[in-house]
């Protein structure tokens, strides 16, 4: 069974339509999927592993999921570090700054510096939503995180992907291959180009909406707010 993919208009449509007849806020988005994101790197990156995770945040609703990721990460037990270049003052974002400031979480303005510390790094940059050129500071950030041994997970789609075609053929991001992807509510057509580990974090999506824009609700199991599947779809 091949995998069904979202995407970009339907994916904008969809939160759209989350947040007005299936009566979400952008809170609660954003709190259930860095909470997914959180739950996958519990997963491929134990606490024995290495403490030290280190989330590179973009201006946008991306960013906001990276910033709740680090909040739970850091009441599982792990110690993360956020870089943070470009903060709206959008009162959701400075609220989700507050409570990591409260937990003692540290921001650092130095993302080569601070990758050269880390154990796990969480790509929290751009969405789904992204297109045209990356601005600064972000080239430089996302060509660390290409040339890095360190293992990275990326938010719904590593940043500077195109949302359809994937990597772009030639500069930034080029060379940009995440260890790990995680799929908020639905994958994106780019997955296809994806050869890493690969889960779905979207288990509050309702059947009549899944059934509207046509993709599949995995089984989730227990607990879980994620599963994981292979380039076919299939659990693993």
């Amino acid at each position: 069974m091949a995998l069904k993919t979202l995407s970009a208009k339907a994916a904008a449509a969809l939160d759209k339509e989350l947040m007005s007849s299936g009566a979400f806020s952008i809170d609660q988005l954003m709190e259930l999927a860095g909470l997914s994101v959180s739950q996958v790197v519990y997963r491929v990156h134990p606490l024995h592993k290495g403490k030290r995770v280190l989330v590179a945040v973009g201006p946008g609703n991306n960013g906001g999921d990276g910033l709740v990721a680090a909040r739970h990460l850091r009441h599982y037990g792990y110690h993360p570090t956020v870089y943070y270049p470009k903060r709206p003052k959008n009162d959701l974002y400075q609220r989700l700054t507050k409570q990591l400031e409260d937990l003692e979480v540290p921001f650092v303005d130095d993302f080569p510096t601070a990758l050269k510390s880390a154990d796990h790094v969480i790509d929290a940059i751009f969405g789904f939503s992204f297109s045209g050129e990356v601005r600064e500071p972000f080239p430089a950030v996302i060509q660390a995180m290409a040339e890095t041994k360190v293992p990275v997970t990326a938010i719904d789609a590593p940043s500077s992907w195109d949302i359809e075609a994937g990597p772009p053929a030639s500069g930034v991001g080029s060379n940009f291959h995440p260890a790990v992807l995680v799929s908020l509510t639905a994958p994106k057509p780019l997955v296809r180009h994806f050869r890493g580990h690969h889960f779905i974090g979207g288990r509050f999506v309702a059947p009549a909406i899944a059934k509207k824009y046509d993709f599949d609700v995995p089984p989730y199991e227990g607990l879980d707010q994620v599963v994981e599947v292979g380039p076919e779809g299939l659990r693993l």
